[in-house]
C-alpha cells in the first residue's frame, strides 16, 4: 500500500452516536403506520440512506406506497430527527475523538468526512467541528448510498489523493464495505464479530493512536 495521506471518516457511531434520534424518528413514523421496529431492526438501517431506509421499514411493515408518499414519509422522519439533533454541541462528540483528530493533524494527514446523512453539515455545525475536516462528503453530494463507495472514492477525489492512500473509519457494515470497494484500507469501529470485513479492529477511537493505525498498514 503507498504512504497514507487521508483518513476518511463516517459520522454516527464514529464521531458523534445520532443512532438513537434516528431510532426514535423511524419508530415514530412506523407507530404512525400502524406497527413497529425494534433496536435491533434498526442495526440494519445504519449507514443506509433515508430513502433505502425508508424502503426497509416499509417492507418490514408489509407496506407499499407510492413515490410521492414515501417522499412526504421521508421528509416527516427528517423533521423529527432534526428537531432532536439540533439540540445537540460539543457534549455529543464521542469520547476520544478531540484526542484522535489531534493526532491526525501532527501526523500532517487530510481528513474528509464521508456520511450518506444530509443532515451532516448542520451536526458538524452544532458540535463546532465543521473545520477538523479538508472536505465534506454528505448526502447531497452522492448519488448513491454505501456500500456503493462512492461517498469514500469522492472524497478522496477532493482532497486529491489516491485510493489506496486512504484510510477509512467506519462503524456500520455497509460503510465498511463501501471502503473496501473503494481500494482503502478500513479501521472499523465496534465488534469484530460484526466488522469482518474491516482489515483492523477497534471498539471507538478512543481505544486507538493514529501511531497504531499506522503500524497495522501492510508494507
Amino acid at each position: 500500500m503507498s504512504q497514507i495521506k487521508a483518513f476518511l471518516f463516517d459520522l454516527d457511531g464514529v464521531i458523534v452516536d445520532t443512532a438513537i434520534y434516528h431510532y426514535q424518528a423511524w419508530k415514530r413514523l412506523a407507530n404512525e403506520l400502524g406497527f413497529d421496529i425494534s433496536e435491533e431492526f434498526n442495526e440494519r438501517l445504519k449507514g443506509v440512506s433515508r430513502t433505502e431506509s425508508l424502503d426497509l421499514i416499509l417492507a418490514h411493515g408489509g407496506l407499499t406506497l407510492p413515490d410521492e408518499k414515501k417522499a412526504e414519509l421521508a421528509a416527516q422522519k427528517n423533521e423529527w430527527y432534526l428537531e432532536l439533533v439540533s439540540r445537540m454541541n460539543s457534549d455529543d462528540i464521542l469520547p476520544g475523538v478531540a484526542t484522535f483528530f489531534s493526532q491526525v493533524r501532527k501526523a500532517g494527514l487530510q481528513t474528509a468526512l464521508g456520511s450518506v446523512s444530509k443532515n451532516a453539515p448542520l451536526i458538524l455545525e452544532r458540535i463546532g467541528m465543521t473545520q477538523a475536516f479538508d472536505a465534506i462528503i454528505d448526502g447531497t453530494k452522492i448519488s448513491k448510498g454505501k456500500p456503493d463507495p462512492e461517498v469514500f472514492t469522492k472524497g478522496a477525489d477532493e482532497l486529491e489523493v489516491n485510493y489506496n492512500e486512504c484510510v477509512v473509519f467506519e462503524d456500520a457494515v455497509a460503510g465498511v464495505e463501501a471502503g473496501k470497494r473503494a481500494g482503502m484500507f478500513v479501521v472499523g469501529l465496534g465488534s469484530a464479530d460484526v466488522l469482518i470485513q474491516a482489515d483492523l479492529v477497534a471498539s471507538s477511537l478512543e481505544s486507538l493512536t493514529v501511531a497504531e493505525v499506522l503500524a497495522k498498514l501492510p508494507n
